[in-house]
């Protein structure tokens, strides 16, 4: 197979979409194209995904064919200017439909409400040049401002498969239409035509202000975005320096970055010393000094000195372009639970409309007129629109996934939203998990006689010579030892030197007794730090056992707090470890754990969460990578390894293991606000629906109008809109 026919995925930014029905509707028409093995459309951030081997130009099509627009998706920042755009020109039919609507609103309902003015319009314009006045008006702003309805709902319709724009298409024209009868046929009957465009302009005010409400869900994006800077400083060949947009810099250049710069690539630096604020990436407030040979991120601030550095990944290669792109796919998440919303919506908009023809029907046959039917009619059609519906998961997901982001917490798929707020057990990796992951000297313990900085200074200047974890962690505790100098490498049991003119022996109790030292003396203490999960280093000195020293893989300083906050969640606790188990009960019995499983494989774990359900996995090896793809919801530690993480579900960032608890607060949170728009979204049609309908008003129960009715459509969205953004300020 060539590669021009290999599958691949193709993103299309999709205009005109207001309702969960007409992302459905783009969706089938996309799934029709041949060559389309999947496709999926979001309506919250207008993107379609498709998977398979069809060509962009039949997609276009497509979509054009079923009354919408699409092009190529493109970078955060050319969607945010889109959205904008999209914004103002919303704005401005709004405004201009709502100038337009206000004399017929003052007008027609004005003059019910006030008689007199109902008696200056008669005397000043004539009731007969009045319903002119208002037709001119009403058709200004339905083939203005409201043609976008007519042009997409009728579409919608010749396909056979209406949505929103059709409902408000049908609604608004068919009050005009009978209203223009009425004035072309100079008939005594009531006009409608202030319906028709207060309609048009009260639904166009809600797209507007859903705009508004929509482009702030999408702020995580745009601020990480915001976080590269436009142009770079490069060094020349010849030493001097050149400006140049970012987007130009190449692997290996060189760039200078003075205070105050964010950085515009990942490298690592050649010269120059500085602290570097990397919150945006590890959550940490406290800046960390970077030098010569280490590396460093895009997007970190550069906070007081001048770093020379060589570029290693530039562009979409960079780790703040990858966290964007986490970011996007988990914006673009559709969780289990959107897949009812579309099966229902795909069938609501059709009974609506029959809904509307029965109460036009049923209205006639009572005797109360074809305006009095029209009305009720018309009032069903609008109040019914489904936007609402459509937005509730989408609008939550987004929100709620840009909160996440900025807390340093990545979903990198959409179920697992769903997923981890089900969890009700959470089990743990150890090492380099609830544990720093790098052993660390713990206690230097002397025996009488001997002082412990001596002991340490003897230690540290024998084990300099060796490569042995134990051994540097000894080294980091003392880095600057005295030489030694005759220095013997035990294999496999320790290390013997002569520092400062004495006989230095650094080994486990086996090294000291096969010298011909007596280990007894030490060998107590070293059990007794053993059973706590510590390795225990003994050191003699010339031949006279001196004392212990420690090792010991510290706990993350975070893993207390965090190991209670998911208590206080209910959530249940496990551990699954590879080490010993004296180890692993210590580190467990510290965190208040119970439920410790140690000496574990990679298989082990696998096979200690398969065919378990609620389970959620926390690791950062190789050897978690399985574990991790296998539990409900596998979160890694953004410090881990990069197979952990692309096995995972969720990325911390943060070096906080409390953003475990944080993420399933986040996740419960989402889905409980989803749950809450879903709620009002089918309460308030079912509610209204028969209001509109007019079925309370034969024992003097109250109906809607269709200006009234639109007005409430738009609100009902807002309502959904707003509960999502809560989210944004979700503590978590």
């Amino acid at each position: 197979m060539s590669s021009a026919a290999a599958e691949h995925t193709t993103s299309l930014a999709i205009e005109g979409m207001t309702c969960a029905a007409c992302s459905a509707r783009v969706g089938k028409a996309l799934s029709r194209v041949p060559g389309v093995a999947r496709a999926q459309v979001n309506l919250a951030t207008g993107r379609a995904e498709v998977l398979g081997r069809a060509r962009l130009e039949d997609l276009l099509a497509a979509v054009a064919e079923a009354g919408y627009s699409a092009r190529p998706w493109v970078s955060a920042e050319e969607r945010s200017a889109r959205e904008r755009a999209e914004a103002a020109r919303l704005r401005r039919d709004a405004l201009v439909a709502l100038g337009l609507a206000s004399p017929l609103l003052l007008v027609e309902m004005g003059g019910h409400l006030l008689p007199a003015l109902h008696h200056w319009v008669g005397q000043t314009l004539g009731h007969g040049l009045s319903r002119v006045i208002q037709a001119v008006l009403a058709a200004a702003i339905l083939f203005g401002p409201g043609a976008r309805f007519f042009r997409l709902g009728l579409a919608a319709l010749r396909a056979r498969a209406p949505d929103m724009n059709s409902l408000v298409a049908l609604g608004s024209g068919a009050a005009f239409a009978y209203s223009a009868a009425v004035l072309v046929l100079d008939a005594a009957a009531a006009v409608y035509f202030e319906s028709a465009g207060v309609i048009v302009a009260l639904v166009l005010l809600g797209r507007w202000l859903e705009a508004r409400a929509r482009g702030r869900a999408g702020e995580a994006i745009r601020a990480l975005t915001a976080l590269t800077p436009r142009s770079a400083r490069r060094l020349r060949p010849d030493g001097s320096l050149e400006e140049v947009p970012v987007a130009a810099l190449a692997p290996g250049d060189r760039l200078l970055i003075r205070p105050g710069e964010r950085l515009p690539v990942d490298g690592v630096v050649e010269e120059g010393h500085s602290w570097l604020d990397q919150s945006m990436f590890t959550g940490e407030p406290l800046p960390v000094p970077r030098g010569p040979g280490e590396e460093v991120l895009g997007g970190s601030v550069n906070r007081d000195g001048v770093l020379l550095i060589r570029a290693l990944r530039v562009g979409e290669e960079t780790r703040l372009a990858g966290i964007i792109r986490m970011v996007e796919q988990a914006e673009e998440a559709r969780l289990p639970i959107q897949a009812l919303i579309d099966r229902i919506t795909a069938v609501f908009v059709p009974v609506v409309m029959a809904l509307a023809a029965l109460t036009f029907l049923v209205w006639l046959g009572a005797g109360a007129g074809v305006g009095a039917a029209l009305t009720h009619a018309v009032a069903v059609l609008i109040i019914a629109c489904p936007c609402a519906m459509g937005l509730a998961t989408p609008i939550s997901i987004m929100v709620g996934m840009g909160r996440a982001a900025r807390l340093g917490i990545l979903f990198r798929e959409g179920e697992a939203l769903q997923r981890l707020a089900a969890v009700r057990l959470v089990a743990f990796d150890k090492t380099g998990t609830l544990t720093e992951g790098r052993p660390a000297l713990s206690a230097v313990l002397p025996r009488p006689g001997f002082e412990a900085e001596l002991l340490l200074r003897l230690a540290a200047a024998v084990e300099a010579q060796s490569e042995h974890p134990i051994a540097r962690a000894i080294l980091a505790a003392h880095p600057a030892p005295p030489a030694a100098e005759n220095v013997r490498i035990i294999v496999g049991q320790g290390v013997a030197a002569r520092v400062e003119g004495r006989e230095v022996l650094v080994g486990s109790a086996h090294c000291l007794g096969a010298a011909g030292i007596d280990p007894t003396p030490l060998q107590e203490v070293a059990e007794e730090r053993a059973a706590q999960g510590e390795t225990a280093v003994l050191i003699a000195l010339d031949g006279v056992p001196a004392g212990v020293l420690t090792v010991a893989d510290p706990l993350r300083p975070t893993a207390p707090a965090a190991i209670a906050a998911l208590r206080a969640l209910g959530l249940g606790l496990r551990m699954l470890t590879g080490d010993r188990a004296a180890t692993a009960r210590a580190i467990a019995a510290r965190l208040g754990i119970d439920d410790v499983q140690a000496g574990l494989l990679p298989e082990d774990k696998l096979a200690a969460l398969r065919g378990q359900k609620g389970v959620a996995f926390v690791g950062d090896g190789i050897n978690d990578a399985p574990a991790l793809a296998a539990a409900d919801v596998g979160i890694a530690m953004g410090s881990g390894t990069d197979i952990a993480i692309e096995a995972a579900a969720v990325v911390l960032m943060r070096q906080d293991l409390g953003a475990v608890a944080s993420a399933v607060r986040i996740a419960r949170a989402t889905l409980a606000n989803i749950r809450q728009n879903l709620a009002w979204a089918f309460g308030y049609n079912v509610v209204l629906i028969p209001v509109a309908a007019g079925v309370l008003a034969p024992w003097g129960g109250p109906s809607l109008s269709p200006v009234l009715a639109a007005a409430a459509m738009g609100l009902s969205s807002l309502c959904v809109v707003g509960n999502a953004l809560r989210l944004s300020w979700l503590r978590a």
